[in-house]
Order: C-alpha cells, then sequence, then structure tokens
C-alpha cells in the first residue's frame, strides 16, 4: 500500500509538471515561439515516459484510474479553448461540413469556386488552406462527421470538442480491451497522456481522433470475434482516413471472411452518396500525393532520400524505392493474414503493419502518427513511444524554418526515424521472446 501510495504521489507530480508545460506551450504559442513550443512538448514527452513507467505492468487502484483520467481530462480542456496553431486543417473540416449543409457535394467545387460564394464568412473561409486549387481531400466518414458537428454548430471549438468525445470512446474501448488483454487498466495513460494527442486533437481538432477510435473498436471487434463489426470499423477509420485500410490483413486471420466483406462494402456504400462527382470523389488525393513528394520525385520519402546519399544508389530513379516499399509490404501482410486464426490476437500483427507503413511513407505532419500510441498500450514497444513523441521535431520541416532552408531536414528527419529503426527490431525480438515464454 506504502509502494502505490508513493506511485500515486509521482504520478501526481508528474501530472502537474504536464499541466504547467501545457500552459506554457500556450503561451509559447500564443507569441507565435515555434521553436520554444517543441522544446516544451519534449519537454512533456520526457515527463510523460516517466509516466508511462510508473504504471507500466503495475496494478491500478480505482484512485489512480480516477487521476489518469481527469488528468487526460484537465490536460485537454485549456488546449480545447485556445484557437488552433500548429494547423489550419480544421477550418476545411468547418466549410465541408456547411457545403454540404447547403446540399452541395464537397468533392465537386474548391473553396475559392463561384457557386460557393454565397457560404462564405470572415471567421472560416479565409483561413482554409488550399482553398484556391483543392477541393477536399477527406474520404466520407470524415465529411459525415463534419456534416454532424456543423448541424450543432460552425464553430471551431464544437470541432474540437467532437474529436475529443472520439478521445473518449478510443479511453473507453482502450479500457475494455485492455481488461479481455489481462493487462493493467493503468496503461490507458499511455494514450490519455501523451502529449501528441493532447495539441492534435484538442488543440487542432484532427479527424484522425474519430480514424483512432473506428481503429481501437476495430481491435476490440476482432478480439470478441465479430468480424462483421471489426471489418465495419475498420471501414469507418478508412473513410475517415485512408490509411488504416492497412491494418486489413491483421484483421482478417484464417479463414476470416467476414472482415474483408464488411470492409469492402462499408467502402463501397460510404463512396455512394458522392459518386455524382464522377472520379473527383478522390477530392484533393492525387494532387495531395503530388504535392507531398510521394511520387516520381519522391522526396517525401525519408529513407528514399538517405539511401540516395550514398553513391550506388544516388540518381536512381524514385520506382526503386516505390517497388521496394510495395515488396516489403506485401511480404508482411500474408505473413500477418495466414499465421493467425480466429481467435488469434491481432493487435502484434496491426502494430507491425502499422509501423512499417508509416516508416515507408514518413508522412511530414505529426498528427499521422498518433494511432500508432494505441498499440504501445498493450506491449512495451519503445520504438513507438520514441516515433510517437519524437514526430514533434517534424514542425521545424512543416514551418519552413531556417534549419530546413539551410539544408537540414535530412539530419531532423534522421534524428526522428533513425533511433526508431534501431528500437523497433528490438522490441519485435522482445515480443517474440516473451510469446515463446508464454507458451
Amino acid at each position: 500500500m506504502i509502494v502505490t501510495g508513493r506511485r500515486l504521489y509521482l504520478l501526481l507530480i508528474c501530472a502537474a509538471a504536464l499541466l504547467g508545460l501545457t500552459f506554457l506551450g500556450l503561451y509559447l504559442q500564443r507569441h507565435d515561439e515555434l521553436y520554444r513550443f517543441v522544446i516544451v512538448a519534449l519537454t512533456q514527452a520526457v515527463i510523460y515516459l516517466l509516466s508511462v513507467g510508473l504504471v507500466w505492468n503495475r496494478d491500478t487502484s480505482r484512485p489512480m484510474l480516477a487521476v489518469i483520467l481527469a488528468v487526460a481530462a484537465l490536460l485537454r480542456l485549456p488546449v480545447l479553448c485556445m484557437p488552433p496553431y500548429l494547423s489550419s486543417d480544421i477550418y476545411r473540416y468547418v466549410w465541408d461540413g456547411r457545403v454540404q449543409g447547403a446540399g452541395i457535394n464537397p468533392y465537386r467545387y474548391v473553396p475559392a469556386d463561384p457557386h460557393l460564394e454565397q457560404l462564405r464568412d470572415p471567421r472560416i473561409y479565409p483561413h482554409i488552406n488550399r482553398s484556391g486549387y483543392a477541393p477536399t481531400i477527406y474520404p466520407p466518414v470524415a465529411e459525415a462527421i463534419f456534416l454532424a458537428v456543423t448541424r450543432a454548430s460552425q464553430s471551431l471549438i464544437a470541432m474540437k470538442a467532437a474529436m475529443v468525445v472520439f478521445e473518449a470512446i478510443t479511453v473507453g474501448v482502450l479500457l475494455r480491451l485492455l481488461g479481455s488483454a489481462g493487462l493493467p487498466a493503468g496503461h490507458v495513460l499511455v494514450y490519455a497522456w501523451h502529449p501528441l494527442p493532447i495539441w492534435e486533437f484538442a488543440g487542432s481538432g484532427h479527424i484522425d481522433a474519430a480514424l483512432i477510435a473506428f481503429v481501437v473498436l476495430a481491435l476490440w471487434a476482432r478480439k470478441r470475434d465479430r468480424g462483421s463489426l471489426a471489418g465495419l470499423a475498420l471501414a469507418g477509420a478508412t473513410l475517415a482516413k485512408l490509411y488504416p485500410a492497412v491494418l486489413l490483413p491483421a484483421l482478417y486471420g484464417r479463414r476470416e471472411w467476414r472482415v474483408p466483406v464488411a470492409f469492402s462494402a462499408a467502402v463501397i456504400l460510404g463512396y455512394l452518396p458522392f459518386i455524382g462527382a464522377g472520379r473527383g470523389v478522390l477530392g484533393f488525393l492525387p494532387g495531395y500525393v503530388q504535392e507531398e513528394g510521394f511520387t516520381a520525385s519522391g522526396q517525401g520519402f525519408f529513407l528514399w532520400n538517405l539511401l540516395q546519399t550514398f553513391p550506388p544508389l544516388s540518381g536512381l530513379p524514385t520506382l526503386v524505392y516505390l517497388i521496394g516499399a510495395a515488396a516489403i509490404f506485401a511480404a508482411l501482410a500474408p505473413v500477418v493474414a495466414f499465421t493467425g486464426g480466429p481467435r488469434t490476437d491481432p493487435l502484434a500483427g496491426a502494430a507491425l503493419l502499422a509501423a512499417a507503413f508509416m516508416f515507408l511513407l514518413s508522412p511530414h505532419y505529426p498528427w499521422y502518427f498518433a494511432w500508432l500510441i494505441v498499440f504501445a498500450c498493450f506491449a512495451p514497444y519503445w520504438s513507438l513511444l520514441w516515433l510517437t513523441n519524437a514526430v514533434f521535431l517534424l514542425y521545424l520541416v512543416q514551418f519552413g524554418s531556417p534549419l530546413v532552408q539551410e539544408g537540414y531536414r535530412l539530419p531532423i528527419e534522421a534524428a526522428i526515424y533513425v533511433p526508431f529503426a534501431v528500437l523497433a527490431p528490438v522490441d519485435i525480438w522482445r515480443r517474440r521472446r516473451s510469446a515463446v515464454r508464454s507458451s
């Protein structure tokens, strides 16, 4: 009992430090101090990791769980009430909801199109990024969420609050998953106190919060052998933001045909209401892929940029990397899909596929990595904890800092991905050794 009390006391100290740094981060955002904000976020990451150590594989009393959940709410509340600083994507969310509310297909027109002139206002429209040339990029479930939220309120705080509600769903389902896995409920702190969701969901209101809720629901359904629900939930995640589709092999399992059938049917039905846009139903996706350097230029891929610094590989076409990355993923997918049975825990396979995909793709925005946090709730994946905290450094790239302009982009990204690449094989080895011992 003394040890438990001491751990609770130390946890409260960590919570107070995290909350204080949150207010400091908001102050720095208000004064446009990006560099110092990144330092604050990384300092939060260190305290967060200490907090994880205090709860990992330890029995969780009800008072301690109550503290964890209360602190998670307190960390989000001040961020929720402040204007977004790190991203302007939320303005597009509100705009898309407004467009749909007017009975217009959001994939048909860019915000600056004369057809939408009557919907413009001085509060939302001027802040929409790519408003002059990009139709919406978001898939149908995301659009449905935007419509639903804006029917209640076309305000930024309403949209951010909706994402925090999705986070609450994520935490609730995580607690159920942890219980079914025989793990302490305190592991939910791994997600609930992580700085990345706090700043990206309560702060910027990114739709990835909904994606994560659907992914966790899919994992829970698969764990309970509810294949149809798992497929529907994964479709919901995919139709919120496309990349969760890479988890399909992990949820499929051997002879679990209900997952791909439900998934495919839901994706098709999801796009039907917008089919009037024709090929435009993909929105800005093709343009985004090109803009981010994920096509022939290859500039968007960290690993390819790193490999090209070696003379034997310099000058090779990006197609070489694309083929190699596709081959790696194509080799992983069937191994994950066909080595398990209907009752096999899909979490390890899903973690492997998600982490491999994100490493090979190397997105340029921190919030893309937030879904990896849920897998670290179930096993000590230090590679994922490193990656999801270190990605705050990407803001130095995203905001076009002098460090990037002076040619330091590759070293910044290397500081994120190289330690991950070192830690990931260690995590896999430890996971396999643990599985052998338990069997």
